[in-house]
Parts: structure tokens; C-alpha cells; sequence
């Protein structure tokens, strides 16, 4: 039995050139970087967009819908990049990026319902920025990249991250475990290479290593902190990766919150769902 379990973990102990998992979306990633430079100018990211025409009219598409509701509706990027500003187009860039990513393996259960996680803790991460003065946009941005190593093992092992998603529940904990002893990487390791490989921002190192860490108490929180509350609560009002996962109930969790964040959601989670539905269906339809 013994020898039998150390064959296994030989098996799954797979180096990281071995797993194989696609590239991310240029346009994404180099929209990102240049959206990093200080002196960058839109129409540079305008034309960097335009080269993806399908990319183009995803973003303009986003940027028209319910979850950033501008004014004037734009009809060029360029217009909507003008209206939204440089911060706003990373995180609506890298939904794009991301679902382009995915891509066909949305259409399984599963896949969807980790997706449909991160845009969720995404815009409550936001909400929660917004009441906090933390910047909202860059908390966006981190609630859709902060699970970017699960959707990669799950993007090369769908079947197997599926039983897994059905087996496992209980604690983060457990779930990292299990990833390690499924791929020999759990999802934070595996989203910490990915942002080295890719060439992303460095601080999303921190965002897809740390966003399991635990709140501090005084409610002066780091973005990845901010995730992990916005995960719990993305979990408790009905939008959780995990279909047995544990998850504390919406009122409580609500008292974990500082005041001052905490008039900015509903009592009721009903009404928090059904916000958050909205949006997340109008990113899912552009």
C-alpha cells in the first residue's frame, strides 16, 4: 500500500514544463503592460486592441453593458477607453482575456461555475474597494485574475478537476491538498508561474499566491485579503467554485466587516445575488 502511494505521488509530482497549458491572449497581456506605463497614450491602446478585432468588440461590447453603464454609449474603443480610463480597461480587458482562455471548456458545469466564482468575488471585491477607499478597479482586476492557477489545472485536466470538485469539500486547505496530490501543483503555485510565464504585472504575484490569507482584524486590508473576504462571500450568496464547500452564512460574515463597508451591501443576500447575476450575465452575453 505503502509503495503504492509513492508511485502515485511520483506520477502527479509532474514538472511544471510538462504540464502544458495554453498561452494566455497577447492582446491581453500587452495591453496590460502597456495600460502600466505611466506615460502611455489611449489611442495606443486603441490601436493595440484593434489588431484582435473579435478582442476589440468584446471589450466595447463590456464597456456598453450594465456593469459599467456609461453615460453615452461608445462606438470605437477608443471612445469607451476615454470614458472608462486606463484602469477600468485592465480589469475589462483581462475578463476578456480570461474567457477567451477558457474557451471552450466553459461549456462544462464545472468550468462555468469557477468562472462565474471569480467574475462574482471580482464585483463584490469592487463594491468592498469602493466603501473602503481602496482603489475599486484595481480590486476588479484582482478578483478576476486571483483564480487564474485553478482555471489553468482545470483547462488541462478538465475531467479529473471535475471529480475533484465533486470529492472534495471543507476548507481551503483541503482543497489546495488535493489539487497538490492531483497535478503535484495546487492552484497558487500554479498561478504564481503562470504570471511569470506570461509576462503579467508582477503584483499579480501576490494577488494568485496570497489571496488565501487570513483577515486581519483592525480591517486595514491588503488586495489580497479584500479577496479572500470577497471570495466568502461570493461563496455565500450562492456563487461558489466549490459545490461542498463550507460556507458561513452571508449575515455573518457581514459582521466581519467594518462598518463603514458594511452599509455598503444589502441585508438580505437575495438582493446582493441578484445584483451581482445581472452583471456577471451581461459579461457573459457580450
Amino acid at each position: 500500500m505503502l509503495q503504492d502511494d509513492r508511485r502515485k505521488e511520483q506520477m502527479n509530482a509532474v514538472p511544471w514544463s510538462h504540464l502544458h497549458l495554453p498561452p494566455f491572449p497577447q492582446v491581453a497581456i500587452q495591453v496590460l503592460q502597456l495600460a502600466n506605463n505611466e506615460n502611455v497614450q489611449l489611442y495606443q491602446l486603441s490601436n493595440l486592441i484593434g489588431t484582435d478585432p473579435a478582442f476589440a468588440s468584446e471589450v466595447l461590447t463590456i464597456a456598453n453593458s450594465c456593469l459599467y453603464s456609461p453615460r453615452f454609449p461608445a462606438s470605437s474603443v477608443l471612445q469607451a477607453i476615454a470614458v472608462l480610463g486606463a484602469n477600468h480597461l485592465q480589469g475589462l480587458c483581462l475578463t476578456v482575456g480570461v474567457r477567451t482562455y477558457l474557451g471552450k471548456a466553459l461549456s462544462q458545469p464545472s468550468m462555468c461555475a469557477l468562472w462565474r466564482h471569480n467574475l462574482a468575488c471580482a464585483l463584490i471585491a469592487q463594491r468592498l474597494a469602493a466603501s473602503g477607499f481602496l482603489d475599486k478597479d484595481v480590486a476588479y482586476t484582482a478578483g478576476v485574475m486571483h483564480d487564474i492557477g485553478r482555471l489553468g489545472l482545470a483547462v488541462i485536466r478538465p475531467k479529473e478537476y471535475a471529480l475533484l470538485l465533486g470529492a472534495h469539500s471543507g476548507s481551503p486547505c483541503s482543497i489546495l491538498k488535493a489539487e497538490q496530490e492531483l497535478f503535484g501543483w495546487d492552484h497558487c503555485e500554479t498561478g504564481r508561474q503562470l504570471v511569470h510565464d506570461w509576462k503579467l504585472p508582477i503584483e499579480f504575484e501576490a494577488i494568485v499566491a496570497d489571496h488565501h490569507t487570513p483577515l486581519k482584524k483592525n480591517g486595514s486590508w491588503s488586495i489580497p485579503e479584500l479577496i479572500n473576504i470577497s471570495c466568502r462571500l461570493a461563496d455565500a450568496i450562492g456563487f461558489a467554485a466549490f459545490p461542498g464547500c463550507e460556507v458561513t452564512a452571508y449575515a455573518d460574515l457581514l459582521e466581519e466587516l467594518p462598518e463603514r463597508e458594511r452599509k455598503a451591501f444589502f441585508a438580505d443576500s437575495a438582493d446582493l445575488c441578484a445584483e451581482i447575476s445581472q452583471k456577471i450575465n451581461a459579461l457573459e452575453t457580450a
